[in-house]
């Protein structure tokens, strides 16, 4: 997020706020400039009241980049860190995790390397016991809805979870002209906006709730 949303979102809610540091969409293999706007920005969510980062860095060959993570945690302390989804796309996911524990990452989001954290529960559940880490360490989350946090809160024994919780909201703009986009897909239309649905984060709390 940029200075200024963090700082509103900081006013208006009371739960923890870790900020994601990812300057694009793509792979997760970076160049030197876009670690120096990497680092900026950890320092800019840390002066703006961030309490935490999430961000993840790979080399080529799909292992954790250590020297790039060592770099940017030390810019981080003494926030606690997440690793995210970057974590789905190692080549080998024990050796993964085994590198991320032994730098000091305090938790892991995951979908446990598949195409959502409903499928991905297997591999969550058997990393989680052979590396012997707390509940809270792998919060899965890609695909996660109302219709399935239950059997992925009980089959992963997760104590969090991360998801989207959005809905497209129409533009409330009168005039439109139909001859002119600007860069948007075809998925991300010109008049609509996805923004956090609150009756559905309030369903997904109330799941949760239940269940831990």
């Amino acid at each position: 997020p940029h200075p200024g949303l963090l700082q509103v979102v900081k006013q208006c809610v009371r739960v923890p706020v870790f900020v994601m540091i990812r300057p694009r969409g793509g792979d997760f293999l970076y160049s030197d400039r876009e670690v120096e706007v990497m680092k900026a920005d950890i320092r800019l969510a840390k002066l703006h009241g961030a309490d935490g980062l999430v961000f993840g860095a790979l080399t080529e060959d799909g292992r954790i980049d250590t020297e790039l993570c060592t770099a940017l945690l030390a810019v981080c302390r003494p926030l606690p860190v997440t690793f995210h989804r970057a974590f789905d796309m190692v080549h080998d996911p024990v050796v993964a995790l085994e590198t991320l524990i032994s730098l000091g990452f305090e938790r892991v989001l995951t979908s446990g390397c598949d195409s959502s954290a409903l499928e991905g529960l297997s591999l969550i559940k058997r990393l989680a016991e052979q590396l012997y880490v707390t509940q809270g360490f792998f919060p899965p989350g890609g695909g996660i809805t109302e219709r399935n946090l239950q059997r992925i809160l009980e089959g992963s024994t997760a104590s969090e979870f991360h998801c989207s919780a959005r809905s497209a909201r129409d533009s409330g703009m009168k005039f439109r002209n139909p001859n002119v986009a600007m860069g948007a897909s075809f998925s991300a239309p010109e008049y609509s906006i996805k923004v956090a649905d609150v009756a559905k984060v309030r369903t997904l709390n109330a799941i949760a709730k239940n269940i831990l």
